[in-house]
């Protein structure tokens, strides 16, 4: 089978259904039939490879840092922001590959994570586990945000291996102590609902895999004491049986796969709901503060007043319920959606003035919102408020469409937020007429249908198209509700009928379901299925693209499924029991039921086996007996001529599913019994959350040489791996913690598991192939190949093409097979690519074309440099995040510059006026900062179109443009930093992906204009004129200056000594005229003198003569 692009499609195999007659049976016989029955299901190929292996599940709690290590406790999950507690962990880690200098953090939350098994402790279970080599592996599966304006859109997976823990209780041995596994519970910006699958690592004991849903609680408030409480209302702890026995039961409505937190209503006079953040795992009764008003009166009539909560909506951060006529809102604390947010303070009442009498579901979110629906009553009856839900808030609630006449209602409406149509089912009061119901849509109130007046009288088929020519039934036709499959397209009209269409016009009408019941609601898998409950709860079953319908309850299989529980004596199933809910979970059908055993009360979550069901329904309808020599045997008819159905050579799936995934071990500890201790946790903690901290910042325009986002981390440690290893392998790691690069990395070939995936993305000219096998069984040979059809049904089949090519094989050995296959395919733009700028073969075939390359002065290595003077020739890379490919874009593209600047600082913003002038060719103004050779322009010759075979880019920066005469800041010349946007919306016939990228370039040796050209030239002239003829001077002047210099000197020094000789030559005589004896001091100061006059004058020695004689 090869799909082409398509909106949606539905691939489903169906059988041939042989009807034949049965004779009646004593009841003894019936159930040796059962009983044989159950003898074939134990022979089944799974059971017998398990037979001898007890039954084990897996067992998952939250528990903070704190009561890791304590049996028995278990948290909530509501603390959404990181905790600074690791840099006493990682700073010890000096021989360790992680960098010292950056900030690791820790999730508020560990997994716990251990199993049981029926007839065995869980205590003693764990241990032989561990000593058995088993290691649980987690996959922690986030789910994309609603708003994709505010956050990205990518299916982003995480898997852990658990690591083993000792209890802190006391024990005599460490074989014998309690212990558990744990991993991180990461938390993702954008995300609030979160799927974790357990599975083994093949070693030890099996224990199948299983789902568990952990969802952010936005609704709990934590108090002084430091206990949890609901903003919304009080828990009520006593689950009274008045509030769940013989109530009816009524439909769990909810965003799909986005409302981390569901409610559901109907509490018999009480304004309670129940609440789950697990999917109904375990939940919680809940009094809500609201003021429960009564606004009956003639405007808003209202026949009674009661407290019990009739309608009640999840989405993704907001509750919605109804109360009487009155509609509240409840906003929960999500700082991972919203930040700032810190949720509703209470209950909000909106459309206060208006009356309400239901609410209505919308599903699907779509342009980043969700959708509520409110239909009014009284005085403004026929009107319905559409409120767009943002999260934030209540909503904006739009003004309502009417009913196309004055007497009418609008029983119920249906909104398709992909088509953005509203559908409106139309009670209307006609004088002549009398009643009838019509299906409106908004679009100018166009009536698409009228509705029957009675229904069709079928005549023993299942079903039957409403052309107008049929025959009817004195059974009145009374609609009461809709439902539409965005998927398939696949529209429901149900009441006591059920009509199906696929193109809103058409309606065929299913026979199967009895007339004289009535639907209450329907439930929908949105992968094939749907589910019936009337207002005798009975549960019906209808496989989407056939016509035949089943009832499950009450039923015959049903009967024959509960015995075999009773035998296995399940919990989950006693006599006095009543149906709270029916709702879908990963394509399968549980019920919540209210149980009351030995006279306690309790909710349970509990699987509707479908597909067992309705084969104990045929088998036990169409069996018979043969004769085998001298005794009968039992046998049953094949309603099929093949009986199992696989999936063969299906591609590896994240191509087409987008998913992406990172794998996380724990780090080695040294310590021989292999159990970790809180610090070691810690280390993992920080490693977790380090590698998604990594996945979210990797949004670089710039590609690096390697596309991976934790390649940055371990680039610069890789060369030293074998150095820790050594270290570890000798016991010598720091804080006994062993850290393997190779453990945290990200994963880019997951093979396929042999079905279909959740849902597939096709880019333009893909496609997806995969082969079905249909087996025959053993005594079918004389059964014609020809008469086996796989049926294919298409949502769209005008934007997808499937091939289907048909080979016969021979095979026995199978087993029974019931069940059908299908899967949406989104056509668009794959998540998980993006555009980035190929810098390094940017720069190599610059340095080619261009004959050389030029730095700046200054070298950035994450921004080289390119030269003004050179053109340049960008290039781009289309990068696949989720698988690691990496290709050159080959589509058309437009760049234009968008901002800029001189320095980093001063980069501004471009107004869409100055951007038309300085990227624009048909600019007049001489603005222009760039051209190309290029030709081919957009269809309004705005912009240029470029490829990667363009001719280059050549810089301008005219007179007018923001990069002209740019002033130098330094003696080199000037620089420039555009910022340049991509994109090749509108002009790329390649694929369906609108790629943008926004990157800074930095551009270095620009001109100066003419005018600051010349003045820097005359300036220059100037001084270096100036300082020549200063030096021309200095050199002409420099020995008369030398020369006067000298006299100058001379003249100085003869004034000096003439001033020194006077005074001295006096105190000489007095000095000899007084005393003889002095002779020593005078001899001292003449031979003074007579050194000072020889230094000063060696020109006199005349004067020297003298003065020495004197002396």
């Amino acid at each position: 089978v090869v799909l082409t692009p398509s909106p949606g499609s539905s691939h489903v195999a169906l059988c041939p259904t042989v009807y034949l007659a049965v004779p009646s049976w004593p009841k003894l016989r019936i159930m040796r039939a059962l009983w044989a029955l159950l003898a074939v299901l134990v022979a089944s190929w799974r059971l017998w490879a398990i037979q001898d292996i007890q039954e084990c599940t897996w067992q998952v709690v939250l528990n903070k840092f704190e009561r890791v290590g304590k049996n028995g406790m278990s948290d909530r999950f509501f603390d959404q922001e990181p905790l600074e507690t690791l840099d006493s962990v990682f700073t010890p880690l000096v021989d360790a590959p992680t960098d010292q200098g950056e900030k690791y953090l820790s999730f508020p939350y560990y997994l716990k994570i251990n199993y049981s098994c029926n007839g065995e402790s869980s205590e003693a279970q764990v241990r032989k586990g561990h000593l058995t080599g088993l290691k649980p592996m987690v996959l922690v599966t986030f789910q994309s945000p609603v708003n994709f304006h505010h956050w990205k859109i990518e299916q982003l997976q995480i898997q852990m291996e658990a690591a083993p823990f000792r209890d802190k209780e006391q024990c005599t041995a460490d074989e014998m102590c309690v212990m558990s596994w744990y991993t991180p519970m990461p938390i993702k910006n954008g995300s609030v609902v979160m799927r974790v699958d357990v599975s083994s690592n093949g070693l030890g004991p099996f224990i199948p895999n299983k789902r568990f849903q952990v969802n952010i609680n936005g609704f709990l408030q934590r108090q002084q004491d430091n206990t949890l409480h609901f903003t919304v209302g009080n828990e009520i702890f006593s689950l009274i049986p008045r509030y769940f026995m013989n109530v009816s039961s009524r439909p769990l409505w909810h965003t799909v796969d986005q409302a981390p937190v569901l409610i559901l209503g109907g509490i018999p006079d009480e304004k309670s709901v129940l609440l789950t953040d697990t999917s109904f795992t375990d939940s919680f009764l809940v009094e809500l503060n609201i003021d429960s008003c009564w606004v009956g009166s003639f405007y808003c009539p209202q026949a009674s007043f009661t407290a019990t909560i009739y309608d009640a909506i999840a989405t993704e951060s907001t509750l919605f319920i109804r109360q009487n006529q009155l509609v509240y809102y409840f906003t929960g604390t999500y700082l991972t959606l919203h930040e700032s947010n810190r949720g509703s303070g209470s209950w909000v009442r909106v459309l206060a003035n208006e009356c309400i009498k239901r609410l209505c579901p919308v599903h699907f979110h779509s342009n980043g919102s969700e959708y509520v629906m409110a239909l009014t009553t009284g005085k403004r009856e026929g009107y319905v408020h559409l409120g767009t839900i943002t999260g934030k808030d209540g909503g904006l609630w739009q003004p309502p469409p009417s009913c196309p006449v004055v007497n009418c209602s609008i029983t119920w409406a249906v909104f398709d937020a992909g088509d953005y149509n509203l559908l409106m089912l139309v009670e209307i009061q006609d004088p002549t007429t009398g009643k009838y119901f019509q299906v409106v849509i908004n679009d100018n109130l166009v009536i698409l249908y009228t509705i029957p007046e009675f229904i069709p009288d079928a005549r023993g088929l299942q079903f039957l198209m409403i052309l107008g020519t049929e025959s009817y039934t004195n059974f009145p036709m009374v609609p009461k509700g809709m439902f539409y499959n965005p998927y398939n397209n696949l529209l429901f009209i149900w009441g006591n009928f059920l009509l199906q269409s696929y193109n809103k016009e058409n309606f065929i009408y299913l026979a199967d379901f009895p007339k004289e019941q009535s639907i209450k609601y329907l439930v929908n898998s949105f992968h094939g299925d749907t589910a019936i409950v009337t207002e005798t709860e009975e549960i019906w079953y209808l496989l989407e693209g056939s016509y035949r319908m089943y009832k499950l309850f009450p039923s015959k299989g049903w009967e024959v499924y509960i015995s075999l529980q009773v035998m296995h004596q399940s919990s989950l199933y006693t006599s006095s029991e009543t149906m709270v809910t029916l709702f879908y979970e990963d394509r399968r059908l549980y019920q919540l039921v209210y149980l009351i055993d030995k006279k306690q009360g309790r909710l349970v979550k509990r699987l509707v086996p479908v597909e067992q069901l309705l084969m104990y329904e045929q088998l036990g309808n169409h069996y018979l007996l043969k004769r085998q020599g001298n005794h009968l045997t039992l046998s049953f008819t094949s309603f099929c001529p093949f009986t199992v159905m696989r999936l063969r050579d299906l591609p590896n799936p994240q191509i087409y599913t987008r998913q992406e995934r990172y794998q996380a071990r724990p780090p080695r500890v040294l310590e021989p019994s292999g159990f970790h201790d809180e610090n070691s946790l810690a280390v993992y903690q920080g490693l977790v959350y380090y590698l998604l901290y990594l996945h979210s910042k990797y949004h670089k325009p710039y590609a690096d040489p390697v596309h991976d986002p934790t390649w940055r981390w371990w680039k610069n440690k890789k060369l030293d791996q074998d150095y820790y290893f050594y270290l570890a392998s000798n016991l010598r790691s720091a804080s006994n913690v062993y850290i393997e690069m190779a453990s945290y990395e990200k994963i880019y070939d997951l093979k396929a598991e042999h079905e279909l995936p959740e849902r597939i993305f096709l880019d333009k000219g893909n496609s997806y192939a995969f082969s079905v096998f249909l087996t025959v069984r053993e005594h079918s040979f004389e059964f014609q190949p020809d008469k086996v059809d796989l049926g294919v049904v298409l949502a769209d089949p005008g934007c997808i093409e499937v091939v289907v090519k048909q080979k016969v094989l021979i095979n026995r050995n199978s087993v029974l097979f019931w069940g059908n296959l299908m899967v949406p395919v989104f056509i668009g733009c794959p998540p998980g690519k993006r555009l980035a700028f190929d810098i390094t073969y940017t720069l190599e075939y610059n340095r080619l074309q261009n004959k050389h390359y030029f730095d700046c002065v200054h070298v950035d290595p994450e921004m080289p440099c390119f030269l003004f003077r050179d053109i340049f020739y960008p290039f781009f890379l289309i990068q696949d995040l989720v698988t690691g490919e990496s290709g050159s874009f080959q589509g058309s593209y437009v760049l234009t510059v968008v901002g800029g600047g001189p320095t980093m600082d001063t980069i501004k913003e471009y107004s869409e006026e100055e951007i038309y002038r300085f990227n624009s060719p048909l600019d007049k103004t001489n603005s222009l900062i760039w051209t190309t050779k290029n030709t081919t322009t957009t269809k309004d010759s705005a912009f240029n179109i470029m490829t990667h075979q363009s001719l280059g880019i050549e810089w301008l920066c005219l007179e007018n443009s923001p990069c002209h005469d740019t002033i130098p800041h330094t003696i080199f010349a000037p620089e420039f930093f555009f910022k340049v946007l991509v994109s090749n919306r509108g002009v790329d016939k390649s694929t369906y992906c609108d790629y943008q990228l926004i990157f800074l370039l930095h551009i270095h040796g620009l001109p100066l204009s003419a005018k600051r050209a010349l003045f820097i030239l005359m300036v220059s002239s100037c001084v270096f004129i100036g300082l020549v003829t200063l030096y021309i001077i200095f050199c002409l002047l420099l020995p008369l200056m030398v020369k006067a210099c000298s006299a100058l000197r001379w003249k100085i020094n003869n004034i000096i000594t003439s001033e020194s000789y006077y005074p001295y030559t006096a105190s000489s005589r007095v000095f000899s005229g007084a005393s003889g004896t002095r002779s020593r001091g005078s001899s001292s100061v003449s031979s003074g003198v007579s050194s000072k006059v020889a230094e000063g004058n060696q020109e006199a020695p005349e004067e020297t003569s003298k003065k020495q004689s004197i002396t």
